[in-house]
Formats: structure tokens, C-alpha cells, sequence
């Protein structure tokens, strides 16, 4: 029997749901064209869902979800049809395809901007016609636009917008490209000026093509006063997201002669009324339906890479292309492993011995440690925490950062360069009030290690169960304890110790083969000598 189940609710490439069957522990249901009412259903037995865009991923099916589905992939770009809201709210890791599809989307939007600057929709229906009459009208109505020479304006310079950037120079356009996330060193790279602002990279272009996600801040970013931003006569192209131009202004742009016409692929409302404004247009114009990523390539690529995705996610715990939470591939998984691990059990350790209710968790990143990936590290210890605090199974990596929001804890990184006594070294910090309480690791050979509790050097597993023992500093006291054990039945696998000279204290971290019972417990804190112990499964 798989120890996994995955869901595929929408078509895409067979090799894609081979693939996840032919792994050992994976076991892939195809069921397409499920109700909204279907989906909910079924949807708690499955560890993880694959769509396209047909399936709705809403609210209600990931709570319909909730406790066992832990990722939704999503074969292409866009993620509408996905709640990134509930998905954080109930865990679930939402991944994309960002890359199995830019080459065809770039192809297709640069045809689209082609056959708009050379009339080639309006122009067809002329030759089928037959008729030498409209043949000859068609001849002379149809004058083109030459990109030659062009100024093309680029929102959205990521991967498709960076292609699209790159046949635009073989046309010998200058290209000027804005993103919020477009460095000058990466600008230098790709041959592109850099605009600072949206208006900066419109003003005097001759052409704009749009490649940014739908979002409250880029709805309708192509507005009436950003149309008039751009040189007579220019033309604008869409093949990313309906809703990032102002169709009536586009409309109203064109009829006064400033814009000359548009080529699109999507559309605010899909698929667009027949009386919508823009489709009456005769002349500059190129409409497809949605079609950008509608090559037999892209369709196969995304496919695959989805189902990779979530077949490393389930069988590794890799996690590649999510849109609501750091990715971590296989070769950063690799370096940073070891830490995640680490990181889980220095939150579990605080939990136990830390300050109750804490108002922040720091987890700090020195030496070599700083310079790697470790975006997952605080979210692993925070996740631990806060299990330890919550005890309802409903706490993962994704959700973590909100729950702690709302009981008013926050988390802090920070990385220091300054030397320790190990070249990598995790420290993790609880603080209330005045009161911090911080334990670190490091990892020795291949092995994770604690080496540090309260500012006491110490040296144990990360795994297992520990009695910890803090009590005054005088002979005696740890073989007593050692006694107490050993008429237990209770067998020591490792003991360290710490002594705090200043407060005239010791700190005894003993791992012992099993879970120590209230009794024993008690017995051990009844020893003359013991200030506290506590007993921690890690």
C-alpha cells in the first residue's frame, strides 16, 4: 500500500501522473471534471492535489482538506484558482510551474505583437474572401508598423519578460524593462535599461508588453494616464493576466488616435462578451484565447515538472517553485539538511526550558552558517515550538508564521559574521520581558550536536530522551542522581556536564534509553541539592 495519495482533478500530460506512479510510495488518481461539491468529498484523502486552471482551489476544499493535504501543485504559471489565503491558513504548500511554459507564452506574445504591428487578423479574412476588390482594399487600408528601431517598454522582467526582452534586440528594438525586483547588475546582463517606476519605462514607448502576476497592486497598472504616457501611435500587448489593463481606457485611447492598436491573449472577464469594446477594433489588432502556453511543449513540460515537484515534496520533503513559502531545491536541501533537523530540536528544547508564553523566537546564523540558504531553518524551529505549545497536530512549516502571529510571538533572523568557538554555529532564542533563554547547535562531522543550553557549553544528540539536571555545584549530586536511575532500571546512553562557576551551579544533560516516568521524576527532584529537573523527548 503507497504511503502517499495525490489527487489530479485537471488533464495534463500522462508522462506527468506516470511518474508519480512509478515511484514506490505514490499512488496517483486521474479524475477530471469533478464538481465543487466532488472534490470536497474526496479531498481528505489525498496528500497532495494537482491542477491546471479548470479546478477551483477554494477555501472550502482546503479546509475540506485539512490534517492530511500538504500540497496543491499547480501545472503553469498563474495560481487564481488557488485560495493562497486558506492554503496558508490549513498548511498546504502551494508550488507552480514557472518554467515549464516561458518559452511558449514569450513566442506567443511576441507573434501577437507582430501580427498587430502588421495587421495579419484584420488583414486574412481579405485573402479567403476571394473577392479582387477587398484583395485590392485590403492592399491599402492595412498599412503596418516597423519595429525597427522601436522603444519596447517591458513590466514584468522575469523569466518570460527576459525572453520575450531577448527576441525584441534581435528585432533591434532598445528595450527598457521595469520590475520591482530588476537589479542594475542584472539589467547590465540583460542588455536592458532600468526604469525605476512603471511611468519611467512607458514614457515615449512604442510598444508595452505586460509580464507580471494579478495582484491588488497591478490590477489595471495599464491605465488611461499610463496610456497617455506612451508615443503616438504605440501599441500594447497582453499575454500574461486579464485584469492588468483598463479595457475601457485602452478603448477610449484608441479612438482618440494616441494608442494604435492591441494584441491580446487574456482578458478581465474570459471569454469576453461579444459587444466587449475592443473587438470591434478593425485595424492593429491581434485576439487569441488565451492560448500563451498552448504548445504541445509547454503542456508536456509543465505536466512533468509538476509532478516531480510533488513527488520530491512527498518522498524528500524538497520543496521547489512555492509561491507561499521559501523553496529549498535539492542541492540547497542537501547543504542545509542537517540544520533543519537541528533547528527542529533546538525549538523543541525551548519549548520545554524556555520562558512560557514568549513574546519572540530569534534564531541567529553564525559563521559559514550565514553565508547558506536558510530560509527553512527558523520556520522548522518555529514549527517545533509552537507544536509543543499547541498540541493539535494542525501546526507545519507553512502555516507557522501565522499562527505565531496571532498568539503575538515574533520570529527574528539575523546573521552574525563575528567568530564562535565552532565555524557554524545555530543559536535559537526565546525572549519575554527581560528573560531570554537560548540554546545552540552545531553540526560535528556529519552529526548535528546541541553544544549549548543558557550560555552553558554542553555536547549531546539531537534525538531522543534527556533528563536535565540543574543543581548546585558539589560533589556528589550527579552520582546521586546516577543511583536514582540506576534503581530505576532506567540505563544512561550519554552524560554531559556544565558548570556555571559565577552562580556556583551545575547543569547535568543526561540521555537515558526511555521516557522517564512521574515517579522517577520525582524522586530525582526529592535529591538534596537538585535545583530543577526536567524530562524532554527530542
Amino acid at each position: 500500500m503507497a504511503s502517499f495519495r495525490v489527487l489530479v482533478s485537471d488533464p495534463i500530460s500522462e508522462t506527468g501522473v506516470d511518474l508519480l506512479n512509478d515511484h514506490p510510495d505514490i499512488t496517483a488518481d486521474f479524475k477530471t471534471g469533478l464538481s465543487p461539491e466532488e472534490l470536497i468529498g474526496i479531498i481528505g484523502d489525498y496528500d497532495a492535489l494537482v491542477v491546471r486552471s479548470q479546478t477551483k482551489v477554494t477555501a472550502e476544499v482546503l479546509k475540506a482538506g485539512a490534517g492530511k493535504l500538504r500540497a496543491v501543485g499547480r501545472a503553469g504559471v498563474g495560481v487564481d484558482n488557488i485560495d493562497r489565503d486558506a492554503a496558508n491558513a490549513n498548511g498546504v504548500i502551494v508550488m507552480n510551474t514557472p518554467t515549464g511554459n516561458t518559452i511558449s507564452t514569450a513566442e506567443h506574445a511576441f507573434t501577437l505583437m507582430l501580427a498587430c504591428a502588421r495587421n495579419i487578423a484584420p488583414a486574412h479574412p481579405a485573402v479567403l474572401s476571394g473577392d479582387k476588390d477587398e484583395f485590392a482594399r485590403a492592399r491599402k487600408a492595412f498599412k503596418g508598423i516597423e519595429l525597427n528601431n522601436k522603444r519596447l517598454a517591458v513590466i514584468g522582467m522575469g523569466r518570460i519578460g527576459a525572453e520575450f526582452a531577448k527576441r525584441a534586440q534581435a528585432f533591434n528594438m532598445t528595450v527598457v524593462a521595469y520590475d520591482p525586483f530588476l537589479t542594475q547588475a542584472r539589467a547590465d546582463q540583460l542588455k536592458v535599461e532600468l526604469a525605476e517606476t512603471p511611468d519611467e519605462a512607458l514614457r515615449g514607448a512604442d510598444v508595452v508588453t505586460l509580464h507580471v502576476p494579478l495582484t491588488d497592486d497591478t490590477r489595471h497598472i495599464l491605465n488611461a494616464d499610463r496610456l497617455a504616457l506612451m508615443a503616438k501611435g504605440a501599441i500594447v500587448v497582453n499575454c500574461a493576466r486579464g485584469g492588468l489593463i483598463d479595457e475601457a481606457a485602452l478603448r477610449a485611447a484608441i479612438d482618440s488616435g494616441h494608442i494604435a492598436g492591441c494584441a491580446l491573449d487574456v482578458y478581465e472577464n474570459e471569454p469576453p462578451p461579444a459587444d466587449h469594446p475592443l473587438l470591434s477594433l478593425g485595424r492593429h489588432v491581434a485576439f487569441t484565447p488565451h492560448l500563451g502556453a498552448s504548445t504541445n511543449e509547454a503542456q508536456e513540460n509543465v505536466g512533468i515538472q509538476v509532478a516531480e515537484q510533488i513527488r520530491d515534496f512527498l518522498a524528500t520533503g524538497e520543496i521547489r517553485n512555492a509561491i507561499n513559502m521559501p523553496s529549498l531545491d535539492a542541492a540547497a536541501f542537501a547543504a542545509i539538511g542537517p540544520y533543519l533537523e537541528l533547528g527542529r530540536s533546538l525549538g523543541k528544547l525551548l519549548a520545554k526550558l524556555g520562558p512560557e508564553n514568549p513574546e519572540a523566537l530569534r534564531i541567529s546564523y553564525h559563521g559559514n552558517l550565514a553565508g547558506k540558504d536558510t530560509a527553512l531553518v527558523a520556520r522548522n524551529a518555529l514549527t517545533a515550538l509552537l507544536e509543543s505549545a499547541r498540541n493539535d497536530g494542525q501546526v507545519n512549516i507553512v502555516n507557522a508564521p501565522a499562527i505565531a502571529k496571532e498568539m503575538g510571538i515574533d520570529l527574528v533572523e539575523s546573521t552574525i559574521n563575528a567568530e564562535t568557538e565552532f565555524s557554524e554555529l545555530l543559536v535559537a532564542e526565546l525572549r519575554k520581558g527581560n528573560t531570554r533563554f537560548r540554546v545552540s547547535g552545531t553540526i560535528i562531522g556529519k552529526s548535528p550536536r546541541i553544544v549549548e543550553i543558557d550560555r552553558l557549553f554542553v555536547d549531546t544528540n539531537i534525538k531522543g530522551h534527556f533528563l536535565i539536571v540543574r543543581n548546585d555545584d558539589r560533589p556528589g549530586i550527579v552520582g546521586a542522581v546516577g543511583t536514582a536511575l540506576g534503581e530505576a532500571g532506567v540505563n544512561i546512553a550519554n552524560l554531559s556536564l556544565a558548570r556555571n562557576k559565577t552562580d556556583g551551579n551545575a547543569l547535568s544533560i543526561i540521555e537515558v534509553d526511555s521516557e522517564l516516568s512521574a515517579p522517577v521524576m520525582d524522586r530525582i527532584r526529592s535529591i538534596p541539592g537538585v535545583l530543577e529537573a526536567r524530562g524532554v523527548t527530542l
